[in-house]
């Protein structure tokens, strides 16, 4: 039995498989993307694939504090379309 890697959410805190959130993540450059691979080089970050955890992510600010970097409208636009699943993974 193989295990499953693990990630929590920033906004929900919960445990759950790594292939089921998003990882978000602020490359060296400084450009915040979804990376669907997660494999980018960078600091990351995972949500959940919901508006709910998007939401309370923004309200906290939990994205903010765990990239680094504050979220610009661009990216939490595109966020939310990554989540809808219309699917551009540059933020």
């Amino acid at each position: 039995m193989k295990k499953v890697p693990m990630r929590m959410c920033v906004a929900c805190r919960e445990m759950k498989p790594k292939k089921e959130l998003i990882r978000v993540v602020r490359t060296p450059e400084g450009e915040i993307v979804a990376d669907e691979t997660g494999r980018k080089n960078g600091r990351g970050a995972y949500l959940c694939r919901s508006e709910a955890c998007l939401n309370k992510a923004l309200k906290i600010r939990a994205l903010d504090r765990a990239l680094e970097q504050p979220l610009s409208e661009a990216a939490v636009d595109a966020l939310r379309q990554v989540i809808a699943g219309g699917g551009n993974e540059a933020l």
